[in-house]
């Protein structure tokens, strides 16, 4: 199995304690944690993007870029890039400067977010956020691959003859699809022939499977090769100990404080993947997908997730609001006491020699 870490740099006080460090520390932890990420051997490290809320991530490809000279082997991604909101245009040239900046170390994952206030301050229409995905998906993609494009749509101005500058490193990069809540998503994914990423954050494991058993029937139904359906997945929250009732005796008052605060900013909205399903940490443990405990205990989770799921590559977020040192703590311990228990045994073609369409500048 493959193994990324996700920061969607989320930039809130201390649950507990009312703490709150600075924006430039907080963005400068995110390039620190990739070089971290990068020597403790993990495949992929990625980053988010919101436009509103409590985040500092409204400006990936800066971040991006900034990793890419940071880092010289670790595949960069998004998670996600909320296509939905962008001029495909700007896209294909933002993301093809990192695919240069990095050497051919780029793939994307794209969605429409999962934030309803960031349509109204792009001028745009949440009834249209998946119309817009689509639109501006099928444009980029054209865009990554062609030269001279001609294009009319919907939503976007027509183009005549249309090269973006640069063009990609070596050929266009991956696109990956994240997945929460709707079919529509892997759907789309499935007719490109284009591997999926799982959020795997709020709700039980069927909600999530139902999705990933859907993408996998409708990928195969449009005539793609099965072996090349990956699919990755997301964890709602990672903490280790030694033991896992010491983990959870250590991380309980953050995980319920935050679940709680997410809860209350989502009061009245019921809609799947707004707000956690479990809100006290030991449900969170035993049903949900909170990676909390003793590293066995994670390892024999993702296990059990990956039963479920088939997934090629696990991805993984620090808790910000812990104590820095603690956070490289979790990261070292996980790349070094749980990784190695889940790649024993779990196999995949992902990223390795067989796989034809990964990042050109990987090893």
């Amino acid at each position: 199995m493959r193994f990324q870490v996700l920061d969607i740099v989320p930039h809130t006080p201390h649950p507990v304690t009312g703490e709150l460090i600075g924006p430039t520390e907080r963005l400068e932890r995110v390039v620190q944690n990739a070089v971290l990420a990068e020597q403790l051997g993990f495949d992929s490290y990625a980053v988010g993007e919101r436009h509103a809320g409590d985040f500092l991530s409204s400006s990936p490809t800066v971040l991006l870029g900034a990793l890419a000279q940071a880092t010289e082997r670790i595949l960069l991604s998004t998670g996600v890039t909320v296509l939905s909101l962008l001029d495909p245009v700007r896209v294909a040239e933002d993301y093809a400067t990192v695919d240069q900046l990095s050497g051919g170390r780029l793939e994307i994952i794209i969605g429409k977010g999962n934030e309803d206030r960031h349509f109204p301050l792009f001028g745009l229409d949440i009834a249209h956020q998946y119309d817009y995905l689509q639109e501006n998906y099928e444009l980029l993609r054209r865009l990554l691959r062609e030269e001279h494009v001609d294009w009319s749509g919907r939503f976007h101005a027509p183009l005549a003859d249309a090269t973006t500058q640069p063009r990609p490193f070596d050929g266009p990069f991956r696109v990956w699809h994240g997945s929460a809540t709707s079919t529509f998503a892997v759907e789309l994914a499935a007719r490109w022939g284009d591997p999926i990423f799982t959020a795997n954050a709020f709700q039980p494991r069927e909600a999530y499977k139902a999705l990933i058993d859907h993408y996998r029937e409708q990928y195969a139904a449009y005539g793609h090769d099965p072996a090349k359906a990956y699919v990755g997945s997301g964890s709602g929250g990672l903490f280790l100990a030694d033991t896992t009732e010491q983990a959870t005796a250590e991380y309980r008052a953050v995980y319920e404080a935050q679940a709680a605060r997410t809860a209350a900013a989502h009061a009245g909205d019921g809609r799947p993947g707004k707000a956690s399903s479990f809100p006290t940490l030991e449900d969170a443990v035993a049903h949900g997908p909170a990676l909390v405990g003793s590293p066995e205990q994670v390892a024999e989770k993702i296990l059990g997730y990956h039963k479920a799921y088939g997934h090629d590559v696990q991805s993984v977020s620090l808790n910000p609001v812990l104590p820095y040192e603690q956070q490289q703590d979790v990261l070292r311990r996980f790349a070094e006491e749980v990784a190695p228990l889940v790649r024993r045994e779990v196999s995949t073609t992902l990223w390795g020699p067989d796989d034809a369409g990964r990042a050109r500048g990987l090893a």
